[in-house]
């Protein structure tokens, strides 16, 4: 092995060392005094890692190799290729680079060399790779900027190595546009740390692929026509561009994601065809040095309609099967199968090792032995993570700390030594060090608030969320340390009402209404209810909701559509109690959303979720998200300071601030599980029926 091949390692071994320094952090007054929670959808669910299976041998659960170590959600691996090699002898048989969120939920991105032992053929075994195990493992982060010593805070996705470089997605830099995606690819040089953007400015890049040579890059962008809004099919293009330098940028297909090499010429992808299937196709680029356009490469359907096939992966060279992950008529989850380009037919693989899993974005071993993919690994031993209460999430900004809650719409008591959360249905409370959880309702609920006041008073809508105006939804209080008699309803006049907040002083509380058939705000009294008077706040025919009112009484922030009506599109809002000083605090761009505000314990700022910075990565490629693009922000009350808190590809919503600073360390689930409760993406349910209509999967007998 020749020196140069080392260097790329002496880097590595460096940075894996200096990253086993121990973690230090602030004194709280140091820190500050400010802490926010928010949830995301299903991830406290995921405990994904990455598994590998044999591609040319019967199948049995034991054939199945969890090649992560179970240490938070690892996912979106590739094998790197064997020219990249520590130098030990002998050589691990495995390499693999992926995504993982260790780094306090971070995503970044990790490279383990995985050392196997098979175990000795018998007769009741058809193959020696039926079981293994991993011996050793030697584990090294790939990025330095993984340090709780700075705050630099962005996402990693689908990692690629190439000669001594890696190729990467990164929201790192913000485009200064609302609702324009921070999504860009970047190049590291791994020997000195160099990083080149290879992304034109203004552009979203997804989904990056380097040829086998490493002389191209593919990628899923916007290219300029930006996002609309779309969850299921982007309609993204396919771009490819020199690796080295992001130079001689050509788009080669329309409407096309999940790019995939064979080689330097042909590139497979996924699309949803006309007749609403995923399907996966092929694009061979022209040969010579004579430009290439979309005009000037063939684009052919390879897998048929009939089953959602998407995500497809290959390895070099390899022209007769590629890896995908499928959605069948019948099916509830998406399995990893092989389709064969000579045969045009499927072989199912993770059906047999683990029928009722999802398995998620197959990629195969460069010499095509193995399949690797992510799933859910389930209730963990002792050896892995638990299972987060609160789970600290980094901060990129000095004297904040920031949480990730196990339910939604939570908020801390007055004191800040409980919880209340939303888990339908019902509504719990719990310690905020996870100790004495108790279900307090076991109604259909949807948002809190705790009164300032009262103690152990909270005030909850009853009924379920995402309904109609004409949906009879009403305030109720619950005394949550009264063991009987402790519900009492407040609203009266029937209609959709939700989201209370109450004044500081606990004389009254803001909600939102439907009762003239329009979404509007009113205040009523926050212990006898609308018996005791009723004021409308807001009027119009638009909506008005989720409201929250400062700590000083000033102001109610809420979020409103009245700038367009109807059209899904939510901006912030301020008004004061009396109905004066109306003002827009921010839009996100054109038809976004922004929601869900919550003041921070001084009053002078606002968190909040919003589509302001795009989508992060193409949204097959996850499991179910309502909307996959929602991140948490705060702003100040003049609508200066906007800051992106969290960088993910999943849903994060309903932030609230804690009366009191939390220290930045995560707290374990009491009693755990459930453990990969997750579903997956609703619209893969949809299966078409040939004439370009589609049935959902409880039509085909689920």
């Amino acid at each position: 092995m020749k020196l140069r091949q080392y260097l790329p390692f002496v880097w590595l071994l460096l940075s894996w060392r200096w990253s086993l320094l121990p973690l230090s952090y602030a004194s709280d007054e140091e820190q500050g005094s400010t802490s926010i929670i928010f949830t995301t959808l299903g991830r406290p669910d995921y405990a994904f890692d990455i598994y590998s299976v044999p591609v040319n041998i019967p199948l049995t659960p034991n054939s199945e190799l969890q090649l992560t170590d179970g240490h938070s959600v690892n996912f979106n691996g590739q094998f790197a290729p064997p020219t990249l090699l520590l130098p030990t002898d002998p050589p691990p048989p495995l390499q693999l680079v992926y995504v993982t969120e260790r780094n306090n939920g971070l995503s970044t991105i990790f490279y383990d060399a995985l050392y196997i032992q098979q175990q000795p053929q018998t007769s009741s075994r058809r193959s020696t790779l039926e079981s293994q195990t991993i011996t050793k493992r030697i584990q090294v982060p790939l990025l330095p900027n993984h340090s709780q010593n700075d705050n630099k805070v962005s996402m990693k996705d689908k990692p690629t190595l190439t000669g001594e470089y890696l190729i990467y997605v990164s929201t790192h830099e913000n485009p200064g546009v609302p609702r324009v995606s921070w999504a860009a690819v970047y190049s590291t040089h791994l020997k000195s740390g160099n990083t080149r953007r290879l992304t034109p400015y203004g552009i979203a890049d997804f989904s990056p692929a380097v040829s086998p040579s490493g002389e191209f890059t593919a990628v899923a962008s916007y290219g300029e026509s930006g996002w609309n809004g779309e969850v299921e099919d982007l309609t993204t293009d396919i771009y490819v561009f020199l690796t080295r330098d992001g130079t001689h940028r050509v788009k080669v297909v329309e409407h096309g994601g999940w790019p995939s090499w064979v080689d330097d010429r042909t590139i497979y992808f996924h699309r949803r065809g006309d007749d609403q299937w995923w399907s996966v196709y092929r694009a061979i680029l022209p040969a010579g040095k004579g430009s290439i356009s979309v005009d000037s490469v063939r684009v052919e359907r390879v897998t048929p309609p009939g089953l959602h096939a998407f995500t497809p992966a290959t390895s070099p060279g390899n022209h007769e099967f590629i890896a995908v992950a499928t959605r069948r008529p019948g099916s509830t989850y998406r399995q990893i199968e092989l389709f064969n380009l000579v045969k045009n037919e499927f072989t199912e693989l993770t059906r047999f090792v683990s029928p009722n899993s999802h398995h998620l974005n197959p990629f195969l071993s460069p010499d095509s032995t193995r399949v690797g993919y992510h799933k859910c690994r389930g209730e963990p031993n002792s050896n892995e993570s638990p299972q987060l209460f609160l789970e600290n999430v980094k901060s990129p900004v000095p004297g904040l700390s920031i949480f990730r809650f196990t339910g939604s719409f939570s908020v801390f008591s007055p004191s800040g030594d409980r919880i209340a959360y939303v888990d339908m249905p019902g509504i719990y409370v719990v310690n905020s060090d996870g100790s004495n959880l108790r279900k307090v309702s076991d109604a259909m609920t949807f948002s809190t608030a705790w009164d300032p006041v009262r103690p152990g008073i909270i005030y909850t809508a009853l009924g379920e969320g995402f309904s109609s105006e004409s949906t009879r939804i009403d305030i109720i209080s619950i005394n949550v340390d009264q063991k009987s008699n402790n519900i009492k309803r407040l609203t009266l006049g029937g209609g959709n009402n939700a989201f209370p907040s109450v004044s500081p002083d606990g004389k009254w509380i803001v909600f939102r209404s439907a009762r003239t058939g329009y979404k509007n705000l009113y205040v009523m009294d926050a212990a006898e209810g609308e018996s005791n008077g009723l004021r409308r706040l807001t009027e119009g025919p638009w909506t008005d909701t989720m409201c929250n009112w400062s700590p000083d009484g000033e102001w109610i922030a809420f979020a409103s559509d009245r700038h367009a009506p109807g059209n899904g599109s939510f901006e912030l809002y301020l008004i004061h109690p009396n109905g004066t000083g109306l003002r827009k605090l921010i839009q996100s761009g054109s038809g976004g959303r922004t929601n869900h505000p919550y003041f921070s314990p001084d009053g002078k700022k606002i968190v909040f979720t919003s589509d302001f910075a795009g989508i992060s990565a193409e949204p097959i490629s996850n499991p179910h998200h309502y909307q996959p693009y929602g991140e948490i922000f705060t702003i100040g009350l003049d609508g200066s300071g906007l800051t992106r808190l969290t960088h993910n590809s999943y849903e994060d919503g309903t932030p609230a601030w804690a009366p009191k600073f939390l220290k930045p360390v995560s707290i374990d689930k009491p009693k755990g599980g459930p453990y990969c409760a997750f579903e997956d993406l609703q619209w893969l349910s949809n299966m078409p029926n040939g004439n370009g209509s589609v049935v959902s999967n409880a039509q085909c007998g689920l």
